[in-house]
């Protein structure tokens, strides 16, 4: 359709060839190529600040700090609760005012911890407590755990120091003068009898003073209820009386199962106004608060007068002998119920009763058969002067009951006035009901045999 314009063409030049025509056709290595894109242009590069450089810096280090403390408690955490050194249960004494450091060392060397360092760091940061200071029994094995756990909230080793029932208090207090776990002096010897027999349980540095202080209050507590529940009949007119009488039984048996029947022969001799002739009233009279002779009674002692020789006056002493136990003081509050008037040793640590003076002299006679038998197998072997016949045909309210030797036998080269040969058998011997009760294992000392000057 369309026709081509014809032009005219510009002369050659010779040496140059010819252009061809952009529009001539091309051959196919010539074909047209697809040409790349142009890169996009590059995004601005922004430099980082100072500020977020270091705080991503910081929770870096906070990330990794964390993992490290995290695996360090673990293994702490882990030595704390291992067991401990000691092979068996170990009692320390852990002194007052001491520090954790001088706490940590100690129980080093006792081979209770190995580790003090870590012993402090858990005391000081894991636990926070304060640590107590005295005498603890730490297990065997124990964790460092286990010894916070004893030093924070155990409890003490507790000792314990037992008096038996008689003893005065003159004799209580020589034995825990005596007791080298207790502290501090005693201020005054108590009262006689105001003090309560028993096992008394204390801590390492505890003052003498505070068991006397809790042996008054336990005696004042058990009289008080013991009185409240006394038999009317019974003669005793005050606490203070029945403590007296009470005492008296106490030194008289040692068997539980007689207190009642010889409180009740004390009552009858009271009812009757009958002297009570009591050995142990006869031994106080002459040596006080000591509490014993150390040996037998002479027959000028028996016929002493003295505020409390019950041969000789009539009634109740002044006050107690000797500090009775609550069995004692119950006995006297409700005796039993007989007529019995005498007693006498029966051979195997108790006695035989009797209503009438020609019974108890009969009891008597059976009873120097056995003293002659065991002189006979034991020449060391001694009679006794408190359970020995009244002279014959004496009368029972007012001559001796119980006491008085009948014969010149009774005394060493038969003179009268001269020194027994019998010992008192409640008295500072070896059949003394005191010296063979059992005593407390922490404090194995027998009570103080003291002798007459």
């Amino acid at each position: 359709m369309f026709r081509k314009r014809k032009t005219d063409a510009p002369p050659s030049a010779p040496d140059q060839p010819a252009q061809p025509s952009r529009l001539a056709p091309r051959s196919p290595s010539e074909a047209i190529k697809p040409t790349a894109a142009p890169p996009p242009p590059a995004a601005p590069v922004r430099e980082r600040g100072g500020f977020l450089s270091a705080v991503s810096g910081f929770l870096t280090l906070f990330v990794v700090l964390g993992l490290g403390a995290m695996l360090g408690l673990v293994v702490v955490d882990r030595q704390i609760n291992e067991p401990g050194p000691l092979a068996t249960d170990k009692v320390v004494v852990v002194p007052a005012r001491s520090s954790v450091g001088e706490m940590a060392n100690l129980l080093q060397r006792e081979g209770v911890i190995t580790h003090p360092t870590l012993f402090e760091l858990a005391a000081r940061f894991a636990r926070k407590q304060p640590l107590k200071a005295g005498e603890f029994n730490f297990k065997a094995h124990a964790s460092i755990d286990d010894v916070l756990d004893t030093l924070i909230q155990g409890r003490p080793v507790q000792h314990a120091i037992t008096f038996p029932e008689g003893l005065t208090s003159e004799q209580i207090v020589a034995r825990l003068r005596d007791n080298d776990i207790l502290t501090g002096e005693i201020n005054e010897i108590p009262p006689e009898g105001s003090l309560l027999p028993d096992t008394y349980k204390f801590e390492r540095g505890d003052s003498r003073q505070k068991i006397v202080t809790l042996m008054r209050a336990k005696q004042s507590e058990v009289l008080k209820r013991v009185w409240a529940g006394k038999a009317q009949e019974v003669p005793v007119r005050t606490p203070q009386e029945l403590v007296t009488l009470a005492s008296i039984v106490e030194k008289e048996t040692g068997r539980a199962d007689e207190r009642p029947r010889v409180a009740g022969v004390f009552i009858n001799r009271l009812q009757k106004r009958m002297k009570l002739q009591s050995d142990p009233t006869i031994v106080y009279g002459l040596v006080g608060g000591r509490g014993t002779l150390g040996r037998g009674i002479l027959r000028s002692e028996i016929d002493r007068p003295t505020p409390y020789n019950t041969y000789v006056i009539e009634g109740l002493p002044p006050g107690p002998i000797a500090n009775p136990g609550r069995a004692a003081l119950e006995a006297v509050a409700n005796p039993s119920r007989t007529k019995d008037l005498f007693f006498v040793a029966d051979g195997t640590g108790g006695h035989v009763f009797a209503e009438t003076l020609e019974a108890h002299n009969r009891n008597v006679a059976r009873w120097r058969q056995i003293e002659k038998a065991k002189a006979a197998t034991d020449p060391g072997a001694a009679q006794s002067v408190d359970k020995v016949e009244p002279a014959p045909g004496a009368d029972p309210s007012a001559g001796p009951s119980r006491g008085l030797p009948a014969s010149p036998m009774a005394y060493d080269g038969g003179e009268p006035g001269t020194r027994s040969r019998a010992f008192d058998a409640s008295e500072g011997t070896a059949r003394d009901p005191l010296r063979n009760k059992t005593y407390d294992l922490s404090y194995p000392k027998s009570v103080p045999v003291l002798r007459n000057p």
